[in-house]
């Protein structure tokens, strides 16, 4: 068993007040967080087990079969109950510690601790004369139900004069909204998390190099570079990836979603690998491209000194005070530019920049958006509309929200690419090559933290390590 830590604690603590805070501006009410369930893969053999992020914000526990209450009065008054699993010294046997109810309330600093066997006796009870119920809508699938079997047995008691909430809150709401923005425990953690990371990446690097040059019986396979990235996650103590680990190889590269196979990896391919540990509950996230064999040819270099060009456009653009879409339209400013003067986009199709984007010709080449929120998911929760601001029109008459405002404590991707697939009328040089540079920043007052900035990207950098 190892013992939680202390920091994470009282910021779960500090959390649950704040939520509570937020609760009683609305009349109170009783906020239910279930954790997520465990999932058979086949047979008598489990999914590895990964708790639900709102839960383990507000708790840090990590055991299944568990549901956090928060009961808040209108002043503010906060009771917490935390529903686990009893203690069982013989299951203890076969899957390992569980805390049970006294030991759970005594080390995570909740005001009471139940079996999760009285779940359904206890809900109603704590719901009753409750003015509204706050749970997280359409997260776990059939919870629903049983919140309205929960409301049912309330209302059952109404000759007794019990009274079942009247109102209903989407508890993501609130805790998107202070998820979005990481103090400084979680940016510890997410540094952490990025160096374990970029580890990884320097291996995966460096085992192409080699394997090109004395390959295995089988050949170098994708499947090699991702056991590198693996054993580098696991020895640099993440508990897993962060998500299925893209490892590809030439053609495989234009796949946006590829996961790594038994595929070749040859000598003159370039090797896209977006993969990344999660560390304490928080996610990192990284995308590098290299050649397999240790030095960019003429069309490889020319598309990644793109890329490369447009991703630091983007790093620049990021800092408080500039809109989330900043750093895309920076970005892709430079890849339209850069498709024009390679001859990708003819311009015939599109003279310049300006036509490259109006007509969305690029598109061919770059079909999706250069950031994301990043955080205990990898695709983190958070509003990307700013809240308040009314929708502007755009130019095609449509109606949109404005993109959110960024501000120090928000932690965001920077991965702009080009996915170059073999056609007629694209030049043979060019043809099945994929590249994506990706980083994890913290937005400050007047730049952003580059959390990642271990991981090698530039040209010089890459080609010395894999030498080397």
């Amino acid at each position: 068993m190892n013992a939680p830590d202390t920091h994470l604690l009282a910021r779960c603590a500090a959390r649950r007040r704040s939520l509570a805070a937020q609760m009683a501006q609305a009349g109170g009410g009783l906020a239910i967080v279930p954790t997520a369930p465990e999932v058979m893969r086949n047979r008598d053999a489990d999914y590895p087990y990964r708790h639900d992020s709102y839960f383990y914000y507000l708790t840090g526990f990590t055991e299944p079969q568990s549901l956090l209450a928060v009961a808040v009065e209108a002043d503010g008054t906060m009771h917490s109950t935390l529903f686990c699993r009893p203690k069982d010294v013989e299951r203890e046997i076969w899957d390992g510690f569980r805390y049970g109810p006294d030991a759970a309330r005594d080390a995570f600093g909740v005001d009471a601790a139940l079996s999760i066997a009285q779940l359904d006796a206890e809900l109603p009870r704590l719901m009753a004369d409750r003015a509204a119920i706050w749970w997280p809508f359409a997260t776990h699938s059939g919870f629903e139900t049983r919140v309205e079997g929960w409301l049912s047995a309330v209302r059952g008691q109404a000759r007794a004069g019990r009274r079942a909430p009247s109102a209903q809150y989407d508890l993501c709401a609130a805790l998107d909204e202070m998820r979005l923005f990481k103090d400084d425990y979680e940016l510890s953690v997410l540094r952490r998390a990025a160096a374990i990371s970029a580890d990884g990446h320097r291996r995966a690097m460096q085992a192409a190099a080699r394997g090109t040059r004395q390959p295995p019986p089988e050949g170098l396979r994708e499947y090699h570079l991702e056991a590198e990235l693996l054993r580098a996650f696991r020895a640099g103590g993440a508990q897993s990836p962060a998500y299925g680990s893209i490892v590809a190889a030439g053609a495989n590269a234009c796949v946006l979603h590829y996961r790594a196979d038994r595929a070749a990896v040859r000598a003159d391919d370039l090797v896209l690998i977006d993969a990344a540990c999660e560390l304490d509950g928080y996610a990192s996230d990284i995308t590098r491209t290299f050649p397999a064999g240790g030095r960019f040819s003429g069309p490889q270099r020319q598309l990644y000194d793109i890329v490369l060009e447009a991703q630091l456009a983007a790093l620049a653009a990021t800092r408080a005070g500039v809109r989330f879409n900043g750093p895309h339209d920076a970005a892709l400013r430079i890849l339209a530019q850069g498709l024009l003067d390679v001859g990708l986009i003819s311009r015939d199709v599109a003279p310049d920049v300006d036509a490259v984007i109006a007509t969305g010709a690029y598109r061919r080449f770059y079909m999706h958006r250069t950031s994301h929120w990043m955080g205990m998911d990898v695709h983190d929760c958070g509003d990307y509309a700013e809240p308040g601001e009314a929708p502007e029109t755009l130019p095609d008459g449509t109606r949109r929200p404005p993109a959110r405002i960024l501000r120090p404590g928000m932690v965001l991707t920077i991965e702009p690419g080009l996915y170059v697939r073999a056609a007629d009328d694209i030049p043979a040089a060019f043809h099945d090559i994929g590249i994506r540079i990706e980083d994890d920043v913290a937005v400050r007052e007047t730049d952003c933290e580059v959390l990642t900035h271990a991981a090698p990207k530039l040209v010089a950098e890459i080609e010395s390590l894999m030498r080397d």
